[in-house]
């Protein structure tokens, strides 16, 4: 028999599937639902057992975007190594540095990013005149090792800060920078799993039923925003930054 505790992490895994394929931010629904469920485990074990789900769900997204939008892929394939590579260090680094630090900081700049987003009616809606492909690698790689590295330590709105990196400063609409942001969270979540699987902190009875929901999550959300188009990603876009930021304000200013 199911349990009820499973049935739970199956709903949050799916709700989590469907909004990152559209802009990011599932684990504001994924990992704090394991978190609440399991406490009896380490978080570490938690967030290892969070990036099965992730990469599962990040996958099918990734691939229904490929199909319909143009993609850079030897910028894709750049960006990917290094957010593997520095997500894999950024989850090391979980078990031995407190992340509440950065918290502050995040939720500050994740302000700034709604106010801006909304002020900006035109914001993301249309592909803007695109940097030289030097810049782009430049610009790409720097920041492909920060929000790596993010995305291995705390994770929540890492999709949301790829997405707004490819807007602000290459010039992608959020159709296309949905798309490309999918691939290089499907690196993070592979460098994050090759470094919680190696350490044994991944609970495969929980990960792998909560993988198959957020697939199907992944695919709903998918489908729908390549069909709405950017307008509707701009939308959904503000909810989850908007979403973040109560995430990170609770932990702030009430959690002890």
């Amino acid at each position: 028999m199911i349990s009820q505790e499973m049935i739970f992490l199956c709903l949050a895994a799916l709700a989590a599937g469907f909004i990152d394929a559209i802009v990011g931010g599932g684990g504001l629904i994924q990992t704090p639902a394991v978190l609440i469920t399991l406490p009896k485990y380490s978080v570490a074990t938690l967030l290892g057992t969070t990036k099965i789900p992730s990469l599962t769900g990040t996958s099918s997204a990734a691939l229904q975007y490929a199909r319909k939008v143009q993609l850079q892929w030897k910028l894709l394939g750049v960006l990917c190594l290094i957010a593997l590579l520095a997500a894999y260090a950024g989850s090391r680094t979980v078990s031995v540095i407190s992340n509440s630090s950065m918290k502050p900081v995040i939720f500050g700049v994740l302000i700034v990013v709604a106010v801006y987003t909304y002020t900006r009616k035109n914001f993301g809606t249309a592909t803007t005149t695109p940097k030289t492909a030097r810049r782009e690698f430049l610009y790409g790689s720097f920041f492909a090792l920060l929000i790596g590295f993010y995305d291995g330590f705390i994770g929540p709105g890492a999709g949301s800060f790829l997405v707004l990196f490819f807007i602000s400063v290459l010039g992608f609409d959020f159709l296309k920078a949905s798309a490309h942001a999918k691939f290089i969270n499907v690196a993070t979540n592979t460098g994050s799993i090759l470094c919680f699987a190696g350490s044994g902190h991944i609970l495969y009875h929980y990960a792998i039923p909560m993988a198959a929901c957020n697939f199907v999550g992944s695919l709903m959300g998918a489908r729908l925003a390549i069909l709405k188009g950017n307008r509707f990603i701009r939308v959904f876009f503000l909810m989850v930054v908007a979403a973040t930021i109560l995430r990170f304000g609770y932990d702030i200013f009430f959690k002890a």
